[in-house]
């Protein structure tokens, strides 16, 4: 386990609206921008019906409950004159005509048409009160009924346009996903030892998940609030710029809050996305190594290394709930206050007779309505804050390209029994995993066709990072290896591994079947190849004891399996590639006899008629080989065959005779 924090999230991060960052996304959305430009045209279809519904508040009070047109000066005794209400009936209709009759008194005449108070209402019938206003009572139904048709179009308009940004966003996300999935893949060796596990997974899952809310959540409401806003300001203003200019008074102090809270909250947001990536990267590198950890009884000191943590998360999530826990309530504050003052300054205007009673009804539901965006914008600052870092660490990674480079490419050719293997020339090769920590000084040899080379020296030699290279995981810092007279670079990376098996010290399994474990392609091989593939391989007897044979779904690392099974199955997956060259890290040192012996048997059949390069952990090993290439401290100390080798008395004869002595003890 290593408690150095080596989750650390990238050094710099950008301003979070950067537009270059918007420019770098663009590639990803203008494909779906037909669907985000109808998504669009929807909002705008939604915030119409939105800014009709107050409205139609208005049409109501004025027209049919409080109508304006009644607004006249009745006479006062005292002298001068009052405001006062009236409603306004013709006398040629019948049922109307019936009411006055009953009530003359408190009906008067003007224009040929009969008018009472409204305050004089009350004295009447509840059914002689229905007769006279049963216009009024119609036409409040049919505003009804088209409000309730505004509210439905509004949700089926909803409804289409969440549809289609979560179609659009998740699209995106798709081609975001896939382009990451595939730059990680084409990377070099170097590029994973720079980048923890637990970073490129967060990358792959939360960060493309935060770009997907971007998308799907805030993009549409934040649409929708900007033309909510718009439109709102653009209503009150027709209807009454003065009442427009009372409520927007409190807005310099709501523009001032909000500068307040989006400094506070980026910083406070940003730093707990860093501890959240600390947080998973601790419990990735926990359970990768958990078996050392109880092994160790590190379980106490790990669990207080999380527990600093997770207490420092809980901080920053406290400290950005009482960032939003001041906004919001200061939000709702000046809204009521905005409202406070419309009511105000709106019912002197009513009194007055400059605005009718509906229009000050209609300008307290828009003002309302003005500051629910705001609440809205807010609320959502912390999806837009969460995308753009998420964008920043997504593409920061697209940018971290380690990817072997290629001069040029040549054609495969696949092997044939009169090609196969393939000649190996290291020239003055030079390697190092970090520029101040030299591996390889200058290795140069030769594998001609067929032809089989043990390497062999201590721990930490390089004789490893020697198959590495070959595989041209890693490319030398100085020199250079040739395949077949062509150097590496040259190769198609896909080409030359094509030609090349790897057998590892310790093979990885993956989740699958033993078939899909062996076989690239199970598809396009027969039963009975597979079967000789497995035969070659000396893995009958493990196919055999499997419960469903090769069929069998193994689980990650192939856990269920001893090391010599698994080392049986790297084989048999070398044999299923065909290869002109094998590449063996001999790993039979922690094995039983009986499995050291089939494993042998099957690398005999594997090592015929191919070009072989044995890292041999037993000396006895080398023996086999042709040649044998002896390294120390990652310089070639000397080469030659077994017996030569040892007649010279050098580093390879003092090794063997370490190896007799501790077989002796």
């Amino acid at each position: 386990m290593r408690f150095d924090h080596g989750y650390a999230e990238e050094d710099h991060l950008g301003k979070p609206y950067d537009l270059h960052l918007l420019r770098r996304l663009w590639p990803f959305i203008g494909r779906y921008r037909r669907l985000l430009i109808g998504s669009v045209l929807l909002v705008v279809a939604i915030t119409l019906l939105d800014l009709a519904l107050p409205y139609f508040t208005k049409l109501a009070i004025d027209r049919h409950i409080v109508p304006v047109a009644s607004m006249t000066r009745a006479a006062d005794p005292a002298g001068g004159g009052r405001l006062e209400r009236f409603l306004t009936v013709d006398p040629q209709n019948p049922e109307a005509a019936g009411v006055i009759e009953r009530h003359s008194h408190l009906f008067s005449f003007e224009s040929g048409k009969a008018r009472i108070a409204m305050r004089d209402l009350a004295q009447l019938s509840s059914e002689d009160q229905t007769l006279l206003r049963r216009k009024d009572l119609s036409g409040l139904g049919g505003l009804v009924l088209v409000f309730l048709g505004v509210v439905v179009l509004d949700f089926l308009f909803t409804f289409l346009q969440k549809m289609i940004m979560e179609y659009a966003g998740h699209k995106v996300m798709h081609d975001l996903r896939l382009r990451l999935y595939g730059h990680i893949q084409r990377q070099s060796m170097a590029f994973f030892t720079k980048q923890p596990v637990a970073r490129l997974v967060t990358r792959m899952t939360n960060d493309v998940q935060n770009m997907h809310e971007l998308f799907t959540t805030f993009i549409a409401l934040v649409f929708k609030d900007i033309f909510l806003l718009i439109g709102i300001t653009a209503v009150l203003v027709m209807m009454d710029w003065r009442l427009a200019l009372a409520g927007f008074s409190v807005l310099p102090v709501v523009a001032l809050s909000a500068r307040q809270f989006s400094k506070r909250a980026r910083g406070v947001f940003r730093a707990q996305r860093v501890k959240v990536a600390e947080i998973n990267t601790r419990m990735s590198e926990t359970i990768e190594g958990i078996k050392t950890l109880q092994t160790f009884c590190r379980e106490d000191d790990n669990y207080r290394h999380f527990v600093d943590l997770n207490e420092q998360n809980y901080d920053l999530g406290m400290r950005q709930i009482h960032v939003y826990a001041v906004f919001m309530p200061v939000i709702e504050m000046l809204g009521i206050v905005s409202v406070a003052i419309l009511i105000w300054v709106g019912g002197l205007r009513v009194l007055e007779d400059r605005i009718s009673l509906g229009a000050l009804v209609a300008v307290l539901s828009y003002m309302r309505m003005f500051f629910r965006p705001l609440r809205d914008l807010a609320e959502n600052y912390n999806i837009l804050q969460n995308a753009m870092a998420s964008a920043e660490r997504i593409f920061a990674l697209l940018d971290t390209d380690r990817a072997l480079s290629k001069t040029a490419s040549v054609e495969a050719v696949g092997p044939t029994p009169q090609s196969r293997g393939g000649g190996i020339e290291l020239d003055r090769v030079s390697f190092s995993y970090n520029p101040d920590e030299p591996v390889l000084h200058e290795i140069s040899f030769q594998v001609q066709k067929g032809r089989t080379i043990a390497l062999v020296g201590p721990t930490g030699a390089g004789k490893t990072s020697i198959l590495n290279l070959m595989l041209r995981l890693y490319d030398p810092v100085s020199g250079e290896i040739r395949l077949d007279g062509m150097a590496l670079p040259r190769w198609d990376s896909r080409q030359l591994r094509a030609r090349i098996a790897l057998v590892p010290q310790d093979p990885m399994l993956f989740s699958g079947t033993l078939r899909q474990n062996i076989f690239p392609e199970p598809a396009k091989v027969t039963e009975s190849q597979a079967m000789q593939i497995i035969a070659a391989a000396n893995c009958s007897e493990l196919v055999a004891k499997m419960a469903q044979g090769l069929d069998t779904p193994l689980v990650k690392g192939g856990d269920g399996l001893s090391s010599g099974e698994r080392q049986l199955v790297a084989i048999a997956r070398a044999f299923a590639r065909d290869p002109d060259i094998l590449l063996l890290d001999e790993a039979t040192s922690h094995i039983d006899s009986h499995t050291e012996a089939a494993i042998h048997g099957a690398l005999g059949n594997l090592m015929q008629g191919r070009t072989c390069i044995l890292v041999a952990h037993r000396l006895s090993t080398a023996r086999l080989a042709d040649h044998i290439v002896v390294i120390k401290a990652g310089r070639l100390e000397e080469e030659g065959d077994h017996a030569a080798l040892m007649a010279g008395k050098g580093f390879y004869w003092h090794l063997n005779e370490q190896s007799a002595q501790a077989a002796a003890d």
